[in-house]
């Protein structure tokens, strides 16, 4: 079949299996070409890992260290002739790349939030690889069910206390508009944090490590973002940001239990990127447009590869050490959160307009690297081609 983008709302309801081989052959691509970073973990753990940052981060120790990668994910293979999910293909091409390469990579499809896919995890761990020495958390999912209580909870995007207006823009029409977001409830807020907060990332740790399938000095990870004073009210000091508070508290709490053993977790706060997670949160992609040109003008722009790349080589190894902020955050959002590119944006944002949007914002690269994680625009591939849209996970 002839695979073309379908765009519903902050989401692309179709993926090209050539596509997104390719964003994921690029990707490779990079980490090679920086170069072997050494002292790599050799059996990683990525859950969340089939598109963004968590596919990043399952490329890096495979590519730059050699570690075999055990992936965990919830994405949909290609059903009666549909297309499969862009992470389904991502998935498949990293396995492709990493067998040819002579790694070890698996993966697991199911709900990472659920104790069966904890207890097949570490069923598999404790099967192929005897133990991990680096556990990335990097879920991001609208909601989540309880395993212990059987309750499901549902993420909002909104801000805590009082209503929020700022401007915000239509990605596909290029429409510039006011937007005004009611504030949460108790309820909503609390939710939120059950969905986004780090008792999930808990529960996989503490799994894992009275399992005995955490090496010795392991090491864990789980993201976050920050932001500007544009975003703040409805990313750091909303619904969200809750979560986040509760994901840094935990990571202290499995630096002391993993302490005995010489591990650590941390909470790297990355880069505004377009992803399909931001790209559902009010306000942030007109951010994200502004943003990009800022950065990219003064030759700073990264992506999900070259910001995993550099938490990898100068942060947590590589014979480099962490180098926290005040509140222990690994910070790789120092480039976006310089003074000088805040200001650049800053001097901007009261004055975007539907008018001025194609001037002083990137929205077209927006558009274009949104395009990208469903395998589209990418050079060499031909979309007017017949292609077979089921593939099935090399491992399976």
């Amino acid at each position: 079949m002839i695979i073309q983008p379908k765009v519903r709302g902050f989401i692309c309801i179709t993926a090209h299996p050539d596509g997104c081989a390719e964003h994921v052959q690029q990707q490779i691509e990079y980490v090679k070409a920086k170069g072997p970073l050494a002292d790599m973990p050799k059996r990683v753990l990525v859950i969340g890992s089939s598109t963004g940052y968590g596919l990043a981060s399952r490329i890096v120790p495979a590519f730059a260290g050699g570690a075999a990668t055990l992936g965990i994910f919830f994405e949909r293979p290609s059903d009666n002739g549909k297309p499969a999910s862009a992470g389904w293909y991502n998935s498949c091409a990293f396995e492709k790349a990493a067998h040819a390469a002579g790694l070890y990579a698996k993966s697991i499809n199911g709900d990472a939030y659920s104790e069966e896919i904890k207890k097949l995890t570490i069923d598999r761990i404790k099967e192929d690889l005897g133990h991990v020495d680096l556990v990335v958390y990097s879920l991001a999912s609208p909601r989540r069910t309880n395993p212990k209580t059987g309750l499901t909870a549902k993420s909002t995007l909104k801000p805590v206390g009082a209503p929020f207006t700022a401007k915000t823009v239509d990605t596909d029409r290029g429409i510039v508009t006011d937007i005004t977001i009611e504030p949460a409830s108790e309820e909503e807020i609390a939710d939120t944090v059950t969905v986004m907060g780090g008792e999930d990332w808990e529960m996989w740790i503490d799994a894992l490590s009275a399992a005995g399938a955490l090496a010795p000095g392991a090491k864990t990870v789980a993201y976050s973002y920050i932001g500007p004073d544009i975003t703040w009210a409805i990313y750091r000091n909303g619904t969200i940001g809750r979560a986040k508070e509760d994901l840094e508290a935990t990571a202290e709490r499995l630096t002391h239990k993993l302490a005995p053993t010489g591990g650590a977790a941390f909470v790297s706060v990355n880069k505004a990127l377009v992803t399909q997670a931001s790209s559902a949160i009010p306000v942030v992609p007109l951010y994200i447009s502004l943003l990009y040109k800022v950065m990219k003008e003064r030759g700073l722009h990264e992506g999900c590869i070259e910001q995993i790349e550099r938490l990898f080589a100068e942060h947590l190894y590589n014979g480099a050490a962490p180098q926290p902020d005040e509140k222990g955050r690994i910070r790789i959002d120092d480039w976006e959160m310089r003074p000088e590119i805040q200001a650049a944006v800053a001097a901007v944002w009261p004055g975007v307009t539907t008018e001025t949007l194609p001037q002083v914002s990137d929205i077209v690269g927006y558009r274009e690297e949104f395009l990208r994680l469903f395998g589209f625009g990418l050079p060499g591939v031909d979309y007017a081609a017949e292609v077979e849209p089921d593939m099935p996970m090399p491992s399976a």
